[in-house]
């Protein structure tokens, strides 16, 4: 049996093959047998205290059906459930470490189209799983072991001031600077944002417009949004803004475009962030922790600069176990996963965007400036469907034509092969100094992936 959990949690079309309300019920059951075993939840219990979770989801339509099935493992594992009804993904995992929860569980499937849908999982403390627990908790669905009868099953209640717990902690990490006089075009991917990025922007001094604001259950994601950057590319050109955000359906991430239109990924918002917080001494040992998949340029920006750069596996995660275990400040993903683990437990869209925002105000230099720290090379990714993941790392004329690729290359490219965690195909990543170079050596790697691991 292929592993139930992907690279953010478990996720599937929303009442189809996986996600369905008997499985969302039943995840939540295991999970509370496994998150509930730590002390605090023992403490909790020696108190005559029910152990606490805090749930969260998107605004997508299935949310509704599969939260309340959460809820309801939940609760009927002995778990109290506050409900904090549309909040972003972040705002849980604070929510979770603010008020000491045992853990929390999160309804969303991110960036993907409305009839998708996920459950993800946050430990005590608002951190995310390893992986090992979230094979325990996989394993915990044959046989649930916490079913408590009378006074010892769990409450539901609305969390009523999760959306303030939240803004406050982000307003306060500006530690006083402000965006007076910054305009700001912010798009919402009408998502779980919607409610509350604007008025962030708004509280911290800037002039807010905002797309992408109106979620109804089906469109999130739909043409807007950190996936589709052209709407705000087009509002920020049109009022003439100093830049614009762009946030995913759970505003885990964040995207921007400057003044220009141009689009600063999430490379280039990490090359920002670290050059501002090295300047400030607050990049922790002169490091930023990247994935594999982040470009080559911002290797080379960060050692132009004086910076380590420190590379993990696909998956904020993996950023974060990273800079856990060496004590460090900044980390993310391409995609636009930033994580400030000063502030943060995750990655944070609004607290990226915010912080960015707050990077041009501070240095009175337009974001496009800023972003030209880092000269992106030309990255093709070619996705190869229909192969055979378990040979990926044996087969020999795979390994031969990445190995002739990286030769040709030299110093002036790479070359990144890896199954995908959330789907059935191979990714063949190629960088280089001229995009059609990248594209045909790209094309070569994935017709011998395609001819060798055809299924």
């Amino acid at each position: 049996m292929p592993r139930l959990f992907g690279t953010d949690g478990v996720r599937g079309l929303a009442n189809g093959d996986v996600i369905t309300g008997d499985f969302a019920l039943g995840l939540a059951q295991a999970a509370a047998t496994v998150l509930t075993q730590g002390r605090h939840a023992e403490a909790r219990r020696a108190e005559g205290r029910r152990p606490r979770a805090v749930l969260a989801r998107d605004p997508r339509i299935s949310g509704e059906f599969i939260s309340a099935a959460v809820a309801a493992g939940l609760a009927s594992s002995g778990i109290d459930v506050l409900d904090a009804g549309v909040i972003p993904t972040p705002a849980a995992a604070f929510l979770v470490d603010d008020i000491g929860a045992d853990f929390g569980v999160v309804v969303s499937a991110s960036h993907n189209p409305a009839p998708d849908n996920g459950i993800k999982f946050f430990a005590f403390g608002g951190t995310k799983l390893p992986d090992e627990v979230e094979d325990r908790i996989e394993a915990a669905l044959a046989s649930p072991e916490l079913l408590p009868t009378g006074a010892d099953v769990g409450r539901i209640r609305r969390f009523a001031d999760a959306e303030d717990r939240y803004l406050l902690h982000l307003l306060g990490t500006l530690e006083g600077q402000r965006l007076d006089g910054l305009h700001v075009v912010i798009d919402c991917a009408h998502g779980a944002a919607a409610g509350i990025s604007p008025q962030l922007f708004a509280d911290a001094g800037a002039t807010v417009t905002v797309i992408g604001n109106d979620p109804d259950g089906i469109n999130i994601n739909d043409g807007v949004g950190s996936t589709y950057l052209d709407p705000l590319r087009a509002k920020v050109l049109e009022l003439g803004a100093d830049l614009g955000i762009a946030h995913d359906g759970d505003a885990d991430r964040c995207l921007a475009v400057d003044h220009t239109g141009e689009v600063v990924d999430g490379d280039r918002i990490m090359a920002i962030l670290a050059i501002s917080l090295r300047s400030r001494g607050m990049l922790t040992d002169d490091t930023l922790v990247a994935t594999v998949m982040s470009n080559l340029g911002l290797r080379l920006a960060m050692a132009e600069h004086g910076i380590r750069l420190l590379e993990t596996a696909v998956g904020d995660r993996y950023v974060l176990e990273a800079l856990a275990e060496h004590g460090l400040a900044l980390g993310g993903e391409q995609s636009g996963h930033i994580v400030f683990r000063r502030y943060s437990t995750t990655g944070d869209g609004l607290l990226t965007g915010l912080q960015l925002a707050a990077e041009v105000a501070r240095t009175g230099r337009p974001l496009a400036d800023l972003a030209s720290a880092m000269t992106v090379y030309p990255q093709v990714l070619v996705n190869v469907r229909g192969v055979d993941l378990t040979r990926l790392r044996s087969d020999p004329d795979v390994a031969a034509a990445v190995a002739s690729v990286e030769e040709r290359l030299g110093d002036t490219g790479r070359v990144l092969l890896r199954p995908s965690g959330t789907e059935p195909l191979v990714r063949v990543m190629v960088e280089a100094a001229d995009a059609a170079g990248a594209e045909s050596l790209a094309a070569e790697i994935a017709d011998v992936v395609r001819e060798r691991l055809a299924l």
